[in-house]
């Protein structure tokens, strides 16, 4: 009773600290189960070379050797079920310590979600947006007075009128262009009579030439 009665006093252990030690606990143990289990693996091969070399020349030594080798594998047997039960224990610990930290960080998230939107609503929100866009909608009107012209502004339809005449006097142009006669370079009429002249000229020479050999 007064055991009892002294622990409801005691400091409570914290819960992640003591998956961890008891993880760290079972970790230690699995190794040295690790470690027999290699011992008794060596043995049994030990003991059944031993019973193959005098199974023929020394029966009692083949026999005992066997006996060991029995006993080893039937240790070896209960060992490797310690060993699958500590490895089975390890990983639920581990998963029920990770999934406890998961739900304390969820919890802490939920929580400063709420101090976050305490002060908030939904109406707060609509109504923070309804004034944003009127400002924003002021602030183009703003910038829609600054950014226009300033001076006298010409009336559209003189700029159309306008547009037109350029339009036909560029027509016309065009028009007069297709119907002007094509000149030919003045030398190109001169050229040909000139070089046909000058060709009959040297034949009467080379004609000349010849009747007076």
């Amino acid at each position: 009773m007064m055991a009892s009665f002294m622990s409801y006093f005691a400091p409570r252990k914290d819960p992640k600290q003591s998956a961890r030690d008891a993880i760290v606990s079972l970790r230690a143990q699995l190794a040295m189960i690790e470690k027999k289990e290699e011992y008794l693996a060596k043995n049994i091969e030990e003991d059944l070379k031993k019973a193959k070399a005098n199974v023929v020349t020394n029966k009692a030594v083949a026999t005992m050797a066997l006996k060991r080798k029995n006993r080893s594998e039937k240790e070896l047997e209960r060992v490797n079920g310690t060993r699958m039960q500590l490895e089975m224990q390890i990983h639920t610990l581990e998963e029920a310590n990770l999934n406890a930290e998961t739900m304390l960080a969820m919890k802490k998230g939920s929580d400063a979600l709420k101090v976050i939107h305490g002060n908030m609503n939904v109406d707060q929100v609509n109504e923070v947006m309804d004034q944003v866009n009127e400002q924003r909608q002021v602030a183009d009107e703003i910038s829609d007075v600054i950014s226009a012209p300033v001076g006298e502004q010409m009336d559209e339809d003189e700029l159309l009128e306008e547009l037109d005449a350029l339009e036909q006097e560029e027509l016309n142009e065009r028009l007069m262009a297709d119907h002007a006669p094509a000149h030919a370079p003045p030398m190109a009429h001169k050229m040909g009579p000139v070089a046909v002249e000058d060709d009959e000229e040297a034949q009467l020479r080379q004609l000349q030439a010849e009747l007076a050999m």
